[in-house]
């Protein structure tokens, strides 16, 4: 054993040095074996496994993995040397199991299996016992060698409850053979839905009685609950409705309670809100609802809208980030509010990310704690990506976007920005607090208006680029109230209760489910049925009275409300269905359905999600002390006709066939109700390969009075003759007749049913099909066409119709063979209708009065292939009452066709085909239909319309005609248009005629032809009068492109009018009209006219763009204009009100550019500012209003200026208290600001003052006290937003700037006591800058700059130099000294322009703080110092 490692070692590094060659899945060597061993002995697994790379190993019992560390000492897993083994100590009972080991690498996967068989006692379980299998539903089982059988009795009924009570209800539960040490698992579901425990849903097995308790109903409890019993072979359920119904209002008339709220899209401060409408509206429509929010752990309630919202979704924003919700809903009529509905889940504001790595729980505070990281300087984010909106109502419209890629380094937030569609004037949303979510509700907006949105991202960095706008978005609700349900249909049930069957809302988006409501008839008093809407077309409503008359009505909810009733059913009394009662099945389930034990399916199962799709295979098991609905063994057409029933009906049909009766002493009426289809028949296989066949199949010979709404398919192996357990091959309906079953076996034999859905129920299968082999078809010919259809029978004719085959062979199908015989002849009888292959339908020459059957036979190039199965028998005979289609023309001259039915039923329906295809929504076509007759008008008949038109009546015998519509029928003459293209062509025109005007305001009509020949000529009209080339019009045909056109130099008062182009080409011709006149013409002269005037001004001396202003960052306004075509001669003269501005310098014209610049602006500078530009050419004149409103606009960008030019407040510390003060690059007189403390603005007395020195504005507090304490702010007023600095004067900042006022004051006090010692004391001490810096610095660009200051203090200063207010730092250009704790130098290498500025130089020690300024002014070697380039 000593060489085994080293063995293993050698193998795996020769495994390393070639792994691509050795790579495989695992395998097993040594599988492991089943045990049988007794209680309390150990048992051993052990395999040995192969591959590369080394398998991962993983042991489970019954397919559950098995972790030794969740039972220490039961289980021991080892790996050593590819063998491994699962060791199992101390067996008992509960160990007996199916174990399975599997092995994974990257290769693949493979698994092995063994069972453990754990004996009680010697003699208890037979040595020849089968392995254990794993535990399916639906399959009871012997495991373990005991059967458990499982029974349920003093079950729960349907129950009543009201919001706010307690509800308790249970089954007892009988368990055969009795174990002492084994116990059943118990399950609870609410429509499906697995309950666990909570403070609503408390839970209790007794060891023989389960029950359920529910604390505090409200209308979320309301629906089918479900009890199953789970044992090792198999379960048993029991099911049965709760209802629960509104509490009383508390103000009489108002709604119900809304119910369902849920928290949707949760984001760092945003969150959607969701409900569902009540059923009650307390008989005032509901005005809308109200949303309450309170933070978890807290017990006051924030309502989240100020006006109430129809709509059931609404997004609440402004959440603090990091903590939990809770939501609750109010609804609100004209009678008051409604109760607050049951509280939501909580729900955490926090980005989605973060959720998922923090959890989704939130702490019983309601507050989650979020982490950021350390912010990094510097970068602005991008901008934001694939904005959207993503939901828009009348009240509220939600974006959606992503984060950009470029965030900064740090967390971004984002301001939302707002534009009417049709212009650029972008309106920021959010002004005050970015939203720190990728989401953002507008509110607000107009109804009906369009709007584009766009988004920025800002982070400490500054604020970044838009997004990306949206497309226009017009503010209104998008997802429409659903249409009310079609037919509504009761059926008896119980003596309390009724099933009742609607058809579903057309074309209803997400839709929420319907509400049904009953009356007893005559009375008009409705009560709702449920408070939970139903997702399914069939209610079973309980709690009705015994032999009382009822009629019901429905209507569908969604999102955006409930929809109008639908119309109120018959009268039904209520009673027992015929001595039974309606039974749903475990997979026909119906909403509100009563006590059903024969329920077989678990819902969350894999082969059982099926439930609630289609009908079960099996019959349920009866309920205790009630009986289920007959299991109908064969399929008689003659029993299952519907007939009237009276009084005592002679027979007695299944319960799901059965027809109501709504009958009454007074008043004798035959009244059907809807039954479940007959079975289909003839099901064939139309294509085959190797793992699916498609079958097809005929319609049931009575479809129950319904349209059928769709069919399931089963299938079944037959092994040895002997056929198998049938298996469901569809989950939903299909509504074509014909399907691919597909995930079968190759080369195995099956068998199929089929069974026919309609409004009342699925109906019972089919007869198997005959037993087909799956494999796939590889002869060259097609297979058979399907689905044959025999229509418009006539005495001596007939249309038959059918699908194309499926499986095509080899090669296209290129045509059809029709083959005939009399119905009662032999099989040798068939002979073919057609001779070559056709696709045409139409039978002739029928015999009347006989008989026939047909088939159809498709070909392609390799030949014919096999027969389709036969029609049914059909008898070539003119029915009584057999209409044909008529052709009609009006006296407004519109063509239709016209068909009347005279033996409609109430289900029927025209339906009309253009060359027998369904027109479901012609473009050429109206179809309406009224009563019994219906009519397909043409809409501008051409020969686009030419075809087969025919027309068919469902739910008759038959009913049906056609009309075929060709260049050689009698209808063509009544289509004009037709006629007039073949005799009377026209030239096709590309465009119409069109005017336009060009420059000197000359005028052009044209239009171009599409095609016309050399030879085509073009008449000019106007006013009914041909006009001709000359002094007025110049006309032009280019013949090449088609264009026409004709000039005109300008447009006069006579001109007004008609123009017309006639044009012929040989026998072809056409003509187009130019109406001018009234308001259009006299726009069209105007504008001419200004386009002459302006070609005119533009020969001289012009503006490009006229006066107009700005601001430069000096405040020095800056009047301007762009002008052209100037010469040396052209003159350009300024005024002022008229009078001629006299300057001394040459006004500055560079680039085509004229400016005035005005400094130190002031209220006299108002004024009206002309430019006249003339030369010998011409003159032009441009001039700006800047009084009253001009000039008070271009004030307010002055202060703009000045406002954006201010320094942030800093705080300074003076003998008279503390001053607060801010510098601006330039002071106006007219510049208003106000001073704030604690965002209320100041009240100046004779100890708060504030004042303006040079280009500061300062605030003097004299004597603070700390109700000084707080936040300063400066605001300066621009005409817009403003613009405010602030300073906080509090904690450390007061404190230091206090101490230092008092060390102030207290030297100039005792200075006025001892005299000038202590003075010269302090100034000696002082910091301070002793002398050596200029005022002003005026250098030639490219020289060096240097100077020196001497420093004092004691102790020794800090010192710091200033650029425009900002701090500097020494470099190679800016050199920076301090040396020996006295001198201060400050160098600039090589001077440029940029470094033109306010110096200073600030000094600072405890005793103080002072500064010294100096101005820096460079100017070109080519200027001289002190003048301004012109």
């Amino acid at each position: 054993m000593a060489a085994c490692p080293q063995i293993h070692e050698n193998e795996e590094y020769h495994k390393r040095l070639n792994e691509d060659s050795l790579m495989h899945t695992p395998e097993f060597v040594i599988k492991p074996r089943s045990h049988t061993v007794w209680e309390k002995q150990c048992v051993r697994l052990h395999c040995t496994i192969s591959g590369w790379p080394e398998p991962r190993v993983v042991w489970y019992k019954n397919n559950v993995s098995i972790d030794p560390m969740a039972k220490p000492g039961k289980y021991k897993v080892e790996s050593s040397y590819s063998v491994h083994s699962l060791e199992i100590n101390k067996c008992d009972f509960d160990d007996t199991a199916q174990y399975r080991v599997s092995a994974m690498n990257s290769k693949g996967e493979t698994s092995a299996f063994a069972s453990v068989v754990v004996k009680r006692f010697k003699g208890d379980v037979d040595d020849s016992l089968p392995s254990p299998r794993l535990r399916k539903y639906f399959t009871p089982c012997l495991e373990y060698g005991v059967k458990f059988e499982t029974h349920i009795v003093e079950k729960f009924g349907v129950s009543f409850g009201r919001e706010g009570e307690t509800l308790s209800f249970g089954c007892s539960v009988i368990i055969y053979p009795s174990l002492q040490r084994f116990q059943p698992e118990i399950e609870w579901y609410r429509d499906d839905k697995l309950l666990v425990q909570s403070k609503w849903v408390q839970m209790h097995w007794s060891g023989d009685r389960a029950t359920l308790t529910l604390s505090h109903l409200n209308k979320e409890d309301e629906g089918l609950y479900t009890l199953r019993v789970i044992t090792k072979s198999g379960f048993e359920t029991h099911s049965a409705y709760v209802f629960v119904r509104d509490a009383d209002a508390e103000v009489a008339g108002a709604p119900g309670a809304p119910l369902d709220v849920q928290s949707l899209d949760a984001n760092k401060d945003y969150v959607i809100v969701t409900w569902k409408q009540p059923a009650v509206d307390g008989g005032s429509p509901i005005l809308g609802y109200f949303v309450d929010r309170c933070e978890v752990g807290m017990t006051h309630w924030f309502q989240c809208n100020d006006t109430p919202v129809k709509f059931a979704r609404f997004p609440v924003t402004g959440l603090v980030e990091g903590r939990s919700y809770v939501f609750r809903v109010r609804a609100v009529n004209k009678a008051g509010m409604s109760h607050p509905s049951r509280v939501s889940e909580p729900v955490a504001a926090m980005d989605p990310a973060d959720r998922t790595r923090k959890g989704t729980s939130a702490p019983w505070t309601g507050q989650i704690i979020v982490t950021e990281e350390e912010p990094v300087e510097g970068v602005v984010p991008g901008r934001p990506r694939d904005l959207s909106v993503i939901e828009a109502t009348k009240n509220y419209v939600v974006l959606s976007w992503k984060p950009p890629g470029d965030k900064g380094h740090e967390g971004v937030m984002y301001y939302v920005e707002k534009c009417v569609s049709g212009t650029d004037s972008w309106q920021r949303v959010n002004t005050e607090i970015p939203v720190k979510s990728p989401r953002f509700a507008l509110f607000d907006l107009a109804e009906g208006k369009s709007y584009r949105f766009r988004v920025r991202c800002c982070n400490s960095a500054g604020v970044g680029e838009p997004s990306e706008p949206t497309e226009a978005t017009t503010v209104g609700d998008k997802l429409d109230i659903p249409s009310a349900p079609g037919r509504v249909v009761p059926t008896r049930n119980t003596d309390t209760s009724v099933v009742v069957s609607w058809e579903a809302s057309r074309a209803a988006k997400e839709l929420v489910g319907y509400y049904i409501e009953s009356s007893i008839a005559g009375r008009n008093t409705w009560e709702p049925c449920n408070n939970k809407p139903v997702k399914g077309t069939r209610f079973i409503c309980h709690g009705l009275t015994t032999e009382e008359s009822y009629v019901f009505r429905v209507r569908a909810v969604n999102a955006a409300g409930i929809s109008d009733f639908s119309q109120e059913s018959e009268a039904i009394k209520v009673k027992a269905a015929i001595g039974k009662s309606f039974m749903p099945n475990a997979s026909e389930r119906v909403e509100g359905g009563g006590q059903n034990t024969g329920l077989k399916g678990h819902p969350t199962a894999s082969n059982e999600s099926k439930q609630g799709k289609r009908a079960s295979q099996q019959e349920p098991e009866p309920a205790c002390g009630q009986e289920t609905t007959e299991q109908v063994e064969n399929s008689s057409t003659e029993l299952l006709k519907p007939n009237c029933i009276q009084k005592e009906p002679a027979t007695e049909l299944p319960d799901s066939r059965k027809s109501s009766i709504n009958s009454s002493p007074e008043q004798e009426k035959c009244f059907v109700m809807p039954a479940s289809p007959t079975p289909p028949y003839g099901i064939t296989v139309l294509e085959c390969v190797r793992d699916s066949m498609v079958l097809a199949w005929k319609q049931p010979t009575f479809i129950g009075g319904a349209d059928i709404t769709g069919y399931f398919i089963d299938y079944r192996e037959v092994i040895g003759g002997v056929p198998g357990k049938w298996h469901e091959a569809n989950i939903k309906s299909v509504s074509e007749r014909a399907y691919r079953v597909s995930e079968l076996k190759e080369n195995m034999l099956y068998q199929f049913q089929v069974r026919a859905a309609n409004m009342a129920g699925v109906g019972i299968p089919s007869l198997p099909s005959e037993t087909f082999k799956c494999e796939e078809w590889t002869i060259a010919v097609p297979g058979p066409p399907h689905d044959l259809q025999v229509q418009e029978v006539r005495k001596d004719s007939l249309v038959l119709l059918w699908k194309a085959p499926v499986y095509q062979g080899r090669d296209p199908v290129n045509g059809y063979y029709i083959d005939i015989k009399e119905a009662e002849a032999d099989f040798e009888m068939w002979r073919g209708v057609n001779e070559k292959a056709t696709n045409k339908t139409f039978m002739k020459d029928l015999k009347e009065g006989e008989s026939y059957v047909f088939r159809v036979r498709a070909q392609n190039k390799a030949g014919v292939g096999k027969a389709s199965d036969p029609t049914e028998p059909v008898e070539a005979v003119t029915k009584p009452g057999t209409a044909e289609i008529v052709v009609n023309v009006d006296d407004d001259g519109v063509i239709s066709l016209n068909f009347e039915c005279s033996n409609l039923t109430a289900d029927s329906k025209f339906v009309w085909s253009k060359n027998y295809k369904e027109m479901t929504e012609p473009e050429r076509m109206t179809l309406e239909t009224k009563g019994s007759k219906s009519k397909a008008i043409f809409k501008t008949p051409s020969e686009e319309d030419l075809g087969i038109y025919s027309c068919f009546v469902t739910h008759t015998d038959g009913a049906s005609a056609s009309y075929t519509l060709s260049e050689e029928s009698e209808f063509i003459d009544l289509f004009p248009l037709y006629l007039h293209d073949h005799k009377f062509p026209i030239i096709p025109l590309k465009t119409e005629l069109a005017v336009e005007l060009l420059e000197k305001g000359r005028v052009r009509f044209w239009l171009q032809a599409e095609k016309i020949s050399a030879n085509g000529k073009i008449e000019y009209v106007f006013n009914d009068n041909v006009i001709h080339q000359g002094e007025k019009y110049k006309m032009n045909f280019d013949k090449n492109t088609g264009v026409i056109e004709m000039f005109m130099e300008s447009l006069g008062k006579e001109d007004e009018g008609t123009f017309t182009f006639q044009l012929q080409d040989g026998k072809a011709t056409n003509q187009s009209s130019l109406v001018l006149i009234g308001d259009v013409f006299k726009q069209l002269q105007k504008e001419s006219e200004f386009q002459k005037k302006e070609w005119i001004r533009k020969q001289g001396p012009h503006f490009v763009e006229y006066l107009g202003y700005e601001v430069t960052p000096e405040c020095c306004v800056r009047l301007k204009c762009k002008v052209a075509n100037m010469k040396k001669d052209s003159v350009a003269l300024w005024y002022k009100d008229g009078r001629e501005i006299k300057v001394n310098e040459k006004l500055d014209f560079s680039e085509g550019v004229l400016t005035l610049e005005i400094t130190q602006i002031s209220k006299k500078d108002a004024g009206i500012y002309e430019v006249v530009l003339k030369d010998d050419r011409g003159k032009d004149t441009s001039t700006l209003n800047l009084t009253d409103q001009g000039f008070k606009d271009l004030m307010n960008q002055v202060f703009s200026v000045i406002a954006n030019s201010s320094t942030q407040l800093k705080i300074q510390s003076t003998e008279e208290g503390i001053r607060l003060y801010t510098f601006v690059s330039y002071y106006n007189d007219e510049l208003h600001v106000t001073w704030h403390h604690k965002d209320a603005a100041i009240a100046f007395t004779e100890r708060i003052k504030s004042g303006v020195v040079g280009e500061q504005l300062w605030l003097q507090i004299s004597e603070p006290t700390e109700k000084d304490k707080g936040k300063y702010a400066i605001e300066f007023f621009d005409g817009k937003g403003g613009l405010r600095r602030t300073v906080e004067l509090a904690g450390q900042a007061f404190d230091d700037a206090f101490a230092e006022f008092q060390r102030l004051k207290l030297i100039v006090s005792s200075a006025e006591c001892t005299g000038n010692r202590l003075i010269i004391m302090f100034f000696t001490d002082r910091a301070r800058v002793a002398g050596g810096l200029p005022d002003v610095v005026t250098i030639q660009e490219g020289k060096s700059l240097n100077l020196t200051c001497n420093i004092w203090g004691d102790p020794v200063p800090e010192v710091t130099w200033l650029k425009n207010e900002r701090e500097m730092v020494s470099n190679d250009h800016y050199i920076l000294k301090f040396e020996s704790g006295k001198f201060a130098s400050f160098t600039i290498t090589c001077v440029n322009t940029s470094d033109s500025g306010k110096y200073s130089i600030l000094v600072k020690n405890k005793y103080g703080t002072e500064s010294g300024d100096f101005t820096v002014s460079v100017f070109l070697p080519d200027e001289e110092p002190g003048k301004k380039k012109k």
